[in-house]
């Protein structure tokens, strides 16, 4: 694995550099080209240069930073962000790989060649579909040759320059399993540095997924010379799950979005996978860590929403505006007594600051505890009959008013 990063983040930990240790898991960021991709959420270059000085911040491992052959506004964004984010080494060494997408062929290898050789580590992705009805309906090519294409565009990759050759299985989920055996064994004697299993239409559930993994590496030759990496799609509202279940099978690199944004129903969360690992690495996925700096995932959630236009739902698990707010009078109390109660993720870890000292919404389900908090807030200080008269009229409000209702605002809202 150091190999594959020789020129990359160099930060060391206990001594060692961290791409030299199996427990670490590299976080590979594909927001600006699999996230944009999602119906809707085109952005301009400037706010997209924006966002890769975010995730450069945030301390992702590989920048995807879009598709280079697409267009030529495309390939000059690549080039610009390989120029100038590819080439920013902080005080510890680190600077993110700059990655671009490209189909096996050679005009997109080209295209990707000439946007990438200027930042300091260039990665190229490139990938072809392995999975029959793929192969029948779009490729129109057989299994012979798809092989053939791949590591023959592989080698030219190579040829170019590329020292750092990621080959993506397009649909690998629904692929016959000795075929992926086969064809990844072909890539890496080509030079294929780093393998991506992608769950493409995200039909896989977390078991099926692991053992997918599990047995291209028991299967596959040279497997344990390179990177093994897994994209995984949200259709079955799975992507994290795979993503987890991909780590527990011994994947160390992972395809993630801002927000989970991308194609259809989106694709595995950076915020829910590093804050996974980071809550429960240690004590259930065997001490794997990442190299993210958690307390910059809100900052860099709301740049995104905004620029991309996709909101996200208020119950977004770690960057929802309801992720760390609580209405439930038993919640609440708890709450108010010990924050540890009701809440697993303490939220200054993802950099949420809060309109309120304790985050409390106040709605029909609301106790008497947290209507004393409020008030105390807002500078009133009631004996408690006035409080008990004030909690049962304000129940009875309330009860017809939802909160954020125009008429509901007030009392309601949680940053008064």
């Amino acid at each position: 694995m150091a190999s594959l990063y020789a020129n990359s983040k160099n930060t060391l930990v206990n001594g060692l550099d961290k791409f030299s240790d199996p427990n670490y898991v590299s976080i590979f960021d594909t927001t600006l080209r699999d996230g944009e991709q999602a119906p809707g959420a085109s952005m301009m270059a400037t706010q997209k240069m924006d966002i890769a000085r975010q995730l450069v911040k945030l301390g992702v491992d590989v920048i995807e930073a879009g598709f280079p052959a697409s267009s030529e506004v495309e390939f000059e964004l690549v080039k610009c962000i390989a120029h100038e984010i590819g080439n920013s080494v902080d005080e510890e060494g680190y600077v993110p790989m700059i990655c671009g997408l490209a189909r096996s062929t050679k005009e997109d290898i080209d295209r990707a060649w000439e946007s990438l050789k200027y930042a300091k580590t260039p990665m190229i992705h490139m990938f072809i579909a392995t999975s029959d009805i793929h192969m029948k309906y779009k490729l129109n090519m057989s299994r012979e040759q798809v092989v053939e294409r791949a590591r023959s565009m592989v080698t030219y990759a190579r040829s170019l320059g590329f020292k750092h050759v990621r080959f993506g299985l397009e649909d690998a989920t629904r692929s016959d399993k000795e075929f992926v055996y086969h064809i990844i064994g072909e890539v890496i004697k080509a030079g294929a540095t780093c393998i991506c299993v992608a769950d493409t239409v995200g039909c896989n559930l977390p078991n099926e997924f692991a053992q997918l993994i599990v047995d291209i590496k028991a299967n596959t030759l040279g497997i344990q010379n390179v990177i093994l990496a897994v994209h995984c799609h949200n259709d079955l509202g799975l992507a994290t799950a795979n993503t987890l279940a991909g780590i527990c099978a011994g994947v160390r690199q992972v395809d993630v979005t801002i927000n989970g944004i991308g194609e259809r129903a989106g694709n595995a969360s950076l915020e829910e996978i590093v804050m996974a690992i980071k809550c429960r690495g240690e004590e259930v996925l065997g001490g794997v860590y990442t190299g993210i700096n958690t307390k910059h995932i809100f900052t860099t959630s709301n740049m995104v929403e905004e620029y991309s236009g996709l909101k996200l739902q208020p119950h977004k698990a770690i960057v929802g505006v309801n992720a760390f707010s609580h209405e439930s009078g038993i919640h609440q109390d708890g709450i108010l007594k010990n924050r540890g109660t009701y809440e697993f993720i303490p939220a200054e870890d993802v950099g949420f600051i809060r309109a309120t000292e304790h985050g409390i919404k106040l709605g029909k389900l609301s106790g008497r505890h947290a209507l004393k908090i409020k008030m105390l807030e807002l500078g009133y200080n009631f004996e408690e009959k006035q409080l008990e008269d004030l909690f049962w009229r304000f129940k009875s409000m309330a009860g017809r008013k939802k909160p954020g209702a125009e008429a509901g605002y007030g009392l309601l809202e949680d940053n008064i």
